[in-house]
């Protein structure tokens, strides 16, 4: 071998996702690729410049890929009023009352990550904001990003009342005269977002580089951005990743889903078009289209094939919405299909699933087979005939795992509107795998915790972790670890067509690593979750050393 070895691993395992489980090995890395995977012979290739990393035990996989993830929107978060975490509804407010007390020259207090669970009926009041803040206007998005809480002055600067109607893709929670009552649903947030200050782009460029910075502690060396747009009242999040990937700032390796724009139609393409041309850039592709089918099963705007059931069990009528109308949906994909674009649906419904799928279906039948490796994320809800048809369609199926177990917002707010039969449908990772689907793993991050190994412990487990004694969630659809991180790191590297470089621990491939402090093969799978990242490498680069 002529390269200069740079590092060499050993004193642990490595896993190649495919591999029903890790095995001892040894693995050198030259000019920032896999050089060498072997045995201790591989040593022989240490030169007086090379680093041997002691595994200690431990194990070597490829870095984990999240294929939907919000790094700015999280990393803003992080610079605003920040209630991810918050276990009670008093501290929302007391987390609230502070950050408004330090930034007294802010005109909106903005940032949210509030759960629903913690108010009665999952929506929170103004009248709760306004006893804390009430002389600003306030607006703070739930953990979700699918609703807000607003206060009285935000509403007033919105001038919002009783006669305001609820718009098409929302929905204004209400008091009994009519007015509105603090929580808005999807569409319904744009009605104050857009009165509210904007995050500036400075903002926006830090909010990515500190995200980046969590992601890579966690082993995470590539993503997809889901909303790559003027979404979630951030300025076009496009130009924050150019200029990161164009100056180097942008470690990873991102692929960035286009915000489409459902209040417009096929005459935005040609702009996609462009923005795909000027947008691939250093370690920043912008080949993917995200369109969202519909909302969330906890605010009842999931799109579903029946409608939901109120308090009692009966039928209400409201079978959610269906952002984009479905054969419009269906001649959409069929053009972005043929113009080279990936698609990302956010499909979490059973409608919005057989939706989606039906305009994979509809493109496949006017172009004829793809390489374009369209996915469906979420799939909360999938109907039981339409799980075979990811397979046959090539459709990825992009799952979230960490939501798969009993925990309150799904005890409380979901299952008992769905009804048991459909509940039994949530989450079908075993049945999606049994069926030959392509799978790939995200995180959703800040909507929930961008911890891979977290959401691999309820993939496997089926439980949340950390909660002792909780009855699994559906247990059939459970995956094996093998599976589970090979969904995390292949399968997410398929849809981001980085397989051939990425995903896998074969010479010639990038050095894109991440090193655990245990080999999870060798523990139970309820201690998954506590193994934690050491080490993570991005073409041979040490860019996240968690001993230091």
């Amino acid at each position: 071998m002529t390269q200069t070895v740079e590092t060499i691993f050993v004193g642990g395992s490595l896993f190649d996702p495919g591999s029903p489980r890790s095995r001892p090995g040894v693995l050198a890395v030259a000019d920032g690729r896999i050089a060498a995977v072997g045995g201790d012979e591989l040593l022989e290739l240490a030169g007086p410049g090379t680093e041997v990393v002691d595994l200690a035990g431990g194990l070597l996989l490829p870095g984990f890929q999240d294929a939907h993830v919000h790094p700015v929107m999280a990393g803003v978060d992080l610079l605003r009023c920040d209630l991810h975490g918050a276990e009670t509804a008093q501290e929302c407010l007391d987390r609230i009352a502070a950050y408004a007390a330090a930034h007294p020259e802010q005109d909106w207090i903005t940032g949210g990550g509030w759960s629903m669970e913690l108010f009665p009926g999952g929506t929170p009041t103004r009248q709760l904001l306004d006893s804390v803040v009430p002389d600003r206007p306030v607006i703070l998005a739930n953990r979700d990003a699918h609703g807000a809480w607003v206060n009285t002055v935000a509403l007033r600067r919105a001038a919002m009342d009783a006669r305001t109607p609820d718009p098409v893709d929302g929905r204004i929670e209400r008091e009994p005269d009519g007015s509105p009552s603090g929580t808005l649903h999807e569409g319904a947030v744009a009605l104050v977002a857009d009165h509210a200050d904007p995050i500036g782009y400075e903002d926006q460029y830090a909010g990515l580089l500190a995200a980046q910075q969590v992601l890579l502690s966690h082993g995470i060396t590539a993503w997809q951005d889901a909303a790559v747009g003027r979404v979630f009242g951030l300025d076009d999040v496009y130009d924050v990743y150019v200029r990161a990937a164009s100056n180097g700032d942008l470690k990873a390796r991102v692929v960035g889903a286009l915000w489409w724009d459902r209040a417009r139609g096929l005459e935005q393409v040609e702009e996609l078009r462009e923005l795909r041309r000027r947008g691939c850039v250093g370690r920043f592709r912008a080949t993917s289209v995200k369109i969202m089918q519909d909302g969330v099963a906890e605010n009842f705007t999931a799109a579903m094939t029946d409608s939901y059931l109120d308090g009692c069990g009966c039928r209400t009528g409201n079978s959610g919405i269906s952002f984009v109308d479905p054969s419009a949906l269906r001649e959409y994909v069929t053009r972005l299909d043929a113009e080279g674009f990936q698609v990302h649906v956010h499909a979490l419904g059973d409608r919005a699933v057989r939706e989606a799928l039906d305009a994979v279906e509809a493109a496949r039948a006017a172009n004829g087979p793809t390489d374009n490796r369209h996915h469906l994320a979420h799939l909360q809800v999938v109907h039981p005939d339409d799980v075979p048809r990811f397979a046959a369609l090539g459709a990825t199926a992009n799952i979230q795992a960490l939501w798969a177990c009993h925990e309150p917002q799904m005890d409380e707010l979901t299952i008992p509107f769905l009804g048991e039969d459909r509940a039994a449908w949530q989450y079908p990772f075993g049945d999606l795998v049994a069926a030959g689907a392509p799978i790939a793993a995200g995180s959703d991050w800040p909507i929930s915790s961008p911890d891979p190994l977290a959401a691999i412990q309820v993939a496997v487990t089926r439980t949340p972790p950390g909660v002792a004694d909780a009855p699994p969630f559906y247990p059939r659809n459970a995956i094996t670890l093998a599976q589970a991180l090979t969904a995390y790191t292949a399968g997410s590297a398929r849809i981001n067509h980085h397989e051939d470089v990425t995903g896998h621990l074969r010479p010639g491939g990038h050095a894109d690593l991440a090193v655990l402090d245990r080999d999870p093969f060798e523990g139970p799978a309820e201690q998954i979750a506590e193994c934690s990242v050491t080490r993570t490498y991005v073409g041979g680069e040490l860019l996240f050393d968690g001993r230091s």
